[in-house]
């Protein structure tokens, strides 16, 4: 009797700690909300800044081709884009190590659970890539007829017919970047500013306007043109898609099963703009 008495006060505190999952749940940014270790900085800072630094890395990338060759070119750093891009998922992850230290959480936690037991989330991720990628191809079509009527967009450094890399950028792209990219640009948009933003904005619909809107205009700068058709055409492009990939997260919260669909898009993406 005076056993049990004893251990039941141990037992209630396992049962009561939370989980990975737990500590990215509505609930508990609700209580850190409350408590102030959650603001409206840090998701701001974390749904802007990624667009931020794709700039500032390509800005980067320039300055070192100007500093092997002497010549300016803005367009000539665009079509490292799949190499300089892990130079944007490093300032991501530590910006969002720095904001969720100071809510006690870690890195890890925005992920939530994985379940690869008889490859549920594998298989997840294939269905959400069969049902979603589509719309992307849609989604291009739509746009160059919206803005270049019938014709096509032009070509440009860093899109799909212009893209030259030496051998080893080619390996990196089809190895590191992908590997590193997807991962982050979910725990950027979907792991940390869309829940977060739920709970500050307190209506889900503007939370996930905003990070709809961000998470599009994204890949507006990857590379960044300076043709401002050609950056409504790629938002126009890309909107169909991440908005519908965006939707299930209403009600998935894990990470694990869009980084499976993800990274398959991301694959063909290289594919796409590569000439091998």
């Amino acid at each position: 009797m005076g056993t049990e008495a004893l251990e039941a006060p141990v037992r209630s505190k396992v049962s009561a700690s939370p989980t990975a999952s737990d500590l990215n749940s509505v609930e508990m940014l609700s209580e850190r909300a409350r408590t102030g270790t959650l603001g409206w900085t840090g998701p701001w800072v974390v749904l802007v800044g990624r667009s931020v630094l794709i700039i500032a890395a390509q800005a980067i990338t320039a300055c070192i081709l100007w500093m092997r060759s002497h010549s300016w070119s803005w367009n000539a750093a665009a079509k490292w884009w799949t190499v300089y891009g892990t130079l944007v998922d490093i300032g991501c992850l530590a910006v969002m190590a720095i904001y969720t230290g100071r809510e006690g959480i870690r890195l890890r936690d925005l992920i939530g659970r994985v379940r690869l037991r008889w490859g549920r989330d594998v298989f997840i991720g294939a269905a959400l890539f069969v049902l979603v990628f589509p719309f992307f191809i849609l989604g291009a079509a739509s746009a160059t007829r919206i803005v270049y009527g019938s014709g096509h967009p032009p070509s440009f450094a860093g899109l799909a017919d212009a893209r030259v890399l030496p051998v080893w950028g080619i390996i990196y792209s089809f190895s590191l970047w992908w590997l590193v990219w997807s991962p982050t640009e979910e725990m950027t948009y979907r792991g940390y500013a869309l829940p977060r933003l739920e709970v500050l904005c307190r209506k889900p619909w503007l939370a996930y306007g905003l990070v709809s809107f961000w998470w599009t205009i994204q890949h507006s700068f990857l590379p960044f043109i300076v043709d401002w058709r050609l950056v409504i055409w790629r938002f126009l492009a890309f909107l169909p898609g991440v908005v519908l990939l965006l939707l299930p997260s209403l009600k998935i919260r894990r990470l694990a099963p869009f980084v499976f669909a993800h990274w398959p898009m991301d694959i063909l993406a290289v594919f796409m703009t590569l000439k091998l």
